[in-house]
């Protein structure tokens, strides 16, 4: 037999071609651009025939035959006895000039070079879409009550079908598939849509909540979806059947799953949190289309929005068919499979294999340089405090990455000797003696900065001054929370504040705030460090709003206890777990690349909700802990004295241990 496929090199069409070519001395015409010539080799390997068996024939969907030269016309008449078309736009995000030129124009086109070559046969493969947003079942034999149909793709997939059936000269047949997703035996993919908008999504929940953890799903309407290989067999197979022309087949699953079992079924598949309770989009049925549309007119309604949906990796659409209303009669499609042992597999069966496929081959973030370096290299990074430490280790890894990396500090001799270890690695630090805590050493040293590198692309405030002393010790130390705060909020925003012109004229930077895991808990002993990291928290929540649409972005990383000269003094940390400064620069590297508005532990996280809901249960909590652990020596002005831990202290220390990311 001898076949015509136009759309051969696509996901669908390559694998069709590949199962015709199974058939005993069949031979394959394939439509193909004259500028994807080079393409041809290729596809004959992936088919493995030779050229005698697959034919290119060149020419343009757009174009009246599909611009198909004249000698090739007369050379196919009356060879053809089954003419595939499945060229096509499958795209929601796709403009709709495009999808009228290739799915209506493109269609029609096809149509006539059907007929001027003396095709047998007609097979075009249409979609669901076809059928609109139709409420109810919608059966085979159906096609004018199609409804809703506005969206440019369901209107260009419903007008490309109505050519067929109002136009084709030749007998004809459609086919309606689902969403195609992956191969059910191997999950390979080509692109990214369907179900796979929200595969990122559910990536996202993996990495922020344990797998135990119940959360929210999405529930809507059904939504149906088919393997590739599915779609494949069934259209190989029903094509060659003798039939009389003007039927309609669904290559549907004949069960179809609601949006929230397919979200629930891709989230155990990903080893996910399982989806206890789902929220059912059709609650926001009830506004008007009318105030729906008003609310999209303005613009801080749409820039969030488009955010929110940017940040899902969602299309902006996408939405719109969440409570997808139609379900789909298949008993044509049954009737013609009955006996041939092909039949749509259970989502449930090879959603791993699709993950798995997707994770290690479609993940946009595969596609990235997310390394360091890719980030940072030449650019100009500053870290305060940088001379030992948390800032030191991360400045560090700046420099290993090809950074101008700059560090900041009080002591001569501490810089001294970061530069000679940098130096003995194999790169550089250039280092700058400065008081950050003296608001005219803060500018001097911002001067100096911007005259000798042009500003900074990355700012790291990480100096800072923690004291560990409760209240009750604190009534005659009012010092304490004036130079807290002086160095950790006002020497912080000093820096900060004379970098961000540079910044903004360049419309790029990006501030990393080294905050701390109390401003979550709100921690006792620490009520002078919390408050001064928590004046720095908001103060950057403020600042984000203001520079969001002008290039700057802002980190906080609400840091656990690390392993670092400012904790020494307290003896009771030594048997506490805490992170080594080489993890905690690990945190700060991956503000950096990454730019999230904020990194914080799990047990940060579990904090703040506590205090969130249960406030009253979390000062419990927390005062519990504040009676459990004493002030350190050195709070108390002791030296030599050891601390004394209760039975309980001692308990906690052992249950928390390792409870610090």
């Amino acid at each position: 037999m001898h076949y015509f496929v136009t759309g051969a090199t696509g996901f669908i069409g390559k694998r069709l071609v590949k199962k015709l070519l199974e058939r005993k001395g069949s031979v394959v015409h394939f439509l193909i651009r004259p500028s994807s010539e080079s393409k041809v080799a290729d596809l004959r390997e992936f088919w493995g025939v030779s050229a005698a068996r697959v034919v290119p024939v060149f020419g343009d969907l757009t174009a009246k035959k599909l611009g198909v030269s004249a000698d090739d016309i007369k050379s196919l008449k009356g060879q053809i006895d089954h003419f595939y078309h499945l060229a096509a736009v499958y795209d929601l995000e796709a403009d709709a000039e495009s999808q009228i030129a290739v799915n209506i124009d493109g269609t029609r086109n096809t149509v006539e070079l059907a007929k001027a070559i003396g095709a047998k046969h007609f097979h075009h493969v249409s979609s669901i879409a076809a059928a609109g947003l139709y409420e109810g079942v919608f059966r085979e034999d159906m096609f004018e009550e199609a409804e809703n149909i506005e969206h440019p793709y369901f209107m260009t997939k419903h007008e490309s079908e109505k050519i067929v059936r109002t136009e084709c000269k030749v007998p004809w047949s459609v086919y309606r598939p689902a969403l195609v997703v992956g191969d059910s035996r191997t999950g390979e993919m080509d692109k990214i849509d369907g179900p796979y908008y929200f595969f990122k999504l559910i990536q996202r929940m993996r990495q922020i909540l344990p797998p135990w953890m119940p959360s929210v799903g999405l529930e809507g309407g059904r939504i149906n979806i088919v393997p590739v290989d599915f779609v494949v067999d069934s259209l190989d197979h029903i094509s060659h059947q003798k039939r009389a022309s003007g039927q309609c087949f669904h290559l549907v699953d004949p069960m179809g799953y609601r949006v929230g079992d397919v979200l629930d079924i891709l989230s155990r598949a990903a080893h996910a949190p399982k989806m206890n309770l789902f929220i059912n989009a059709a609650l926001m049925g009830f506004i008007p289309k009318s105030v729906k549309k008003g609310l999209m007119a303005l613009a801080p309604v749409r820039r969030v929005y488009r955010a929110i949906m940017q940040d899902l990796g969602l299309p902006e659409d996408m939405m719109n068919f969440v409570n997808y209303p139609t379900r789909f009669d298949c008993r044509d499609t049954l009737a013609a499979l009955k006996g041939s042992g092909i039949e749509c597999p259970n989502l449930k069966d090879y959603a791993w294999r699709l993950w798995d496929y997707w994770e290690r081959h479609l993940d946009p973030d595969l596609h990235i340089d997310r390394s360091l370096k890719g980030t940072v290299a030449g650019k100009v990074v500053l870290v305060t405090g940088g001379s030992s430490g948390i800032g030191l280790a991360a400045a560090h890894k700046f420099a290993e990455a090809g950074a101008i990396t700059l560090i900041c500090g009080r002591d001569q001799d501490k810089l001294d000797e970061a530069c000679k270890e940098a130096k003995g690695k194999g790169y550089q630090f250039i280092a700058y003696p400065a008081d950050i805590a003296d608001m005219a050493d803060a500018d001097r040293f911002v001067q100096l900065l911007i005259a000798n590198h042009g500003g900074v692309d990355f700012l790291i405030n990480n100096a800072g001054r923690s004291i560990r002393r409760a209240i009750e010790g604190s009534y005659d130390r009012f010092h304490d929370f004036e130079r807290t705060m002086q160095l950790n909020y006002f020497g912080c925003l000093r820096v900060t504040m004379g970098l961000l012109p540079g910044m903004v004229a360049k419309r790029k930077g990006h501030v990393v705030n080294i905050s701390s895991i109390g401003v979550l808990t709100n921690a006792p002993r620490f009520s002078a460090y919390v408050a001064s990291k928590a004046a720095l928290d908001a103060w950057t929540r403020c600042a984000s709003s203001e520079f969001a649409d002008q290039g700057i972005s802002f980190t906080t990383i609400n840091m656990p206890l690390v392993r670092t000269p400012m904790i020494a003094p307290t003896q009771i940390y030594k048997n506490v777990p805490t992170l080594a400064p080489e993890e905690a620069a690990d945190m700060i590297a991956q503000a950096c690349i990454f730019k999230p508005v904020r990194i914080a532990t799990r047990l940060g996280v579990t904090g703040q909700v506590l205090h969130a809901f249960v406030p009253r249960v979390a000062q419990i909590v927390m005062n519990t802990s504040f009676r459990m652990f004493p002030d350190s020596s050195a709070a108390k002005g002791e030296k030599g004295a050891k601390p004394q831990l209760s039975p309980e202290a001692v308990a906690m220390q052992q249950m928390m241990r390792g409870i610090h990311f």
